[in-house]
């Protein structure tokens, strides 16, 4: 398994090249963008973000201060504003209770207990932990999200009922815990789902994970 999964690696950083994800100024930009990217597009998420920087709001104790009511406006162009602002309090409210809103702090600690506790926060769900994890902390875990289950599914390498944590294990069980390989690997995997392994109608023979 371990040499199936470099050589699509392999394949496919020298077909798309280096992603340089995530976008984000700071790792707490990154953590807000990983809980509002939850159902709809970056090019969205971004018009939120940049709706808090104008407000001069994108930080730990500007989000914990402000209302709710207020946080759900700003972020209206991420769609599903109100759930997403009652997400984030919920993100701020630990980080602040558990850590003094120091995410250095949280970053430090060890990565399945943080993953665990991130996990139980109202709303964040393993692929929205991952992402905080791997991208803004700098934390060795895999990401796992549609792109991924459908490209490995299509190419043998699961069940089509495998798990989120199945598949999660099974990158990090066979890789070194090597944060950039998972952080390129994962965007990568990413653009050929978009690109190529499309749902409806994927582009096989142009893949270049194609076996001719």
């Amino acid at each position: 398994m371990r040499g199936q999964l470099l050589d699509i690696y392999q394949r496919l950083f020298e077909h798309f090249g280096p992603q340089d994800w995530w976008p984000g100024e700071t790792p707490f930009e990154v953590c807000v963008g990983a809980i509002l990217t939850q159902n709809t597009s970056w090019q969205n998420v971004k018009k939120a973000i940049d709706n808090l920087k104008q407000a001069e709001l994108l930080s730990v104790h500007g989000l914990f201060q402000m209302e709710e009511a207020l946080l759900a406006n700003l972020i209206r162009p991420a769609g599903y504003y109100n759930i997403k602002a009652d997400r984030l309090k919920a993100f701020i409210n630990f980080l602040m209770h558990e850590f003094r809103g120091d995410l250095d702090a949280m970053f430090q600690t060890p990565l399945e207990e943080i993953r665990q506790q991130l996990l139980s926060i109202r709303g964040i769900g393993p692929e929205t932990a991952d992402s905080i994890l791997l991208y803004a902390g700098g934390l060795p875990t895999f990401v796992v999200d549609a792109y991924t289950m459908r490209a490995l599914s299509r190419h043998g390498l699961i069940f089509e009922d495998a798990t989120y944590e199945d598949v999660r294990g099974m990158f990090m069980d066979n890789l070194p815990p090597d944060v950039q390989l998972y952080n390129e690997f994962h965007a990568l995997l990413v653009a050929l789902g978009k690109r190529y392994c499309k749902k409806p109608r994927p582009l096989c023979s142009d893949c270049p994970l194609f076996e001719k």
